[in-house]
């Protein structure tokens, strides 16, 4: 009985949480440079690895930067990786405003600035990308490259069975979720532990709200890319439904590729929206796309190692 609740309340919160690899949070370094930057009455916790172009890196519900493990890792080889504890996660501490994407993006144009970041790629999974979503919406001139994994555009964008499910997330579950990693990574860093149950009831609220961002879709000018597992909890025809706003994948490309778009779309073989954010194979397919390798008018290049 005890495992069949445990086994709903992850799914439940699967919206925006993905439980790290086994390992992954052994497996990430400390960072080169930390601490708060304060936007919008919020004091946003912030970690640099690595040096190079900077990457905004935001990680799923739920959880921290340290959800990425490896992915972390490889990026940090080759960027200036910023990572930030959204809203009410991790380090940054929970107060009286609502879990919103809207805010939060706008927010993170303020922490960018403070940090002087002049313009910034940028990668999220989950609700970490959606807010990265809102951030390149609000701020299309400081993200130069937008890299959205496991993210839909609108609610419908989810299989429906997990609607119900996510909608009946509240705080009530937080004794049930004290021996799982959920519970134990955010109590081992955030500010008041004890407002664990009330983040629960902000995120229930949050995913029971309907959303829709087609509209903003048509707005991103710089170049995107979405990227599932073929066993993501969004649906696939949703996918496909994305890319065709972003204006990829209307037509054939062409034998010179003088129809190709400069959004890409990658649907990761044998992964879930539960693993997908650790998966090594992560780094090395949105690598070459933040390199600019792969471009509209010439082929990519070779994969980094």
């Amino acid at each position: 009985m005890l495992r069949s609740r445990l086994v709903f309340i992850a799914s439940a919160l699967a919206i925006c949480a993905a439980p790290p690899a086994a390992g992954a949070q052994q497996s990430v370094a400390k960072p080169d440079t930390s601490g708060y930057v304060a936007a919008n009455g919020v004091n946003y916790w912030f970690e640099i690895r690595g040096t190079g172009e900077p990457l905004l890196l935001l990680h799923g519900g739920l959880y921290t930067t340290d959800m990425f493990g490896p992915v972390l890792a490889k990026l940090a080889e080759h960027r200036r990786v910023i990572g930030i504890h959204l809203y009410g996660h991790g380090r940054t501490a929970l107060g009286t405003r609502k879990i919103s994407p809207v805010d939060m993006g706008r927010d993170l144009g303020i922490v960018l600035q403070k940090l002087g970041v002049r313009q910034v790629d940028v990668m999220g999974h989950s609700l970490g990308g959606s807010v990265a979503f809102q951030l390149a919406v609000q701020y299309p001139a400081l993200v130069r490259r937008l890299v959205l994994v496991s993210t839909p555009y609108a609610q419908n964008g989810w299989f429906s069975e997990m609607l119900a499910q996510q909608a009946a997330v509240s705080g009530a579950m937080a004794d049930a979720l004290k021996d799982t990693p959920m519970y134990k990574s955010y109590a081992a860093v955030a500010p008041r532990p004890q407002d664990f149950p009330r983040l629960l009831d902000a995120m229930g609220e949050f995913m029971r709200q309907p959303y829709d961002w087609s509209a903003s879709v048509k707005q991103l000018t710089m170049p995107v890319m979405l990227v599932y597992g073929d066993g993501d909890m969004v649906r696939p025809e949703h996918m496909v439904s994305f890319y065709h706003l972003l204006g990829g994948g209307l037509r054939d490309a062409g034998w010179m590729r003088e129809h190709m778009s400069k959004n890409r779309l990658a649907i990761l073989p044998n992964l879930t929206h539960y693993e997908i954010g650790a998966a090594p194979v992560l780094a090395t397919t949105v690598l070459p796309f933040l390199d600019g390798e792969y471009s509209a008018k010439s082929p990519p290049g070779e994969l980094h190692n």
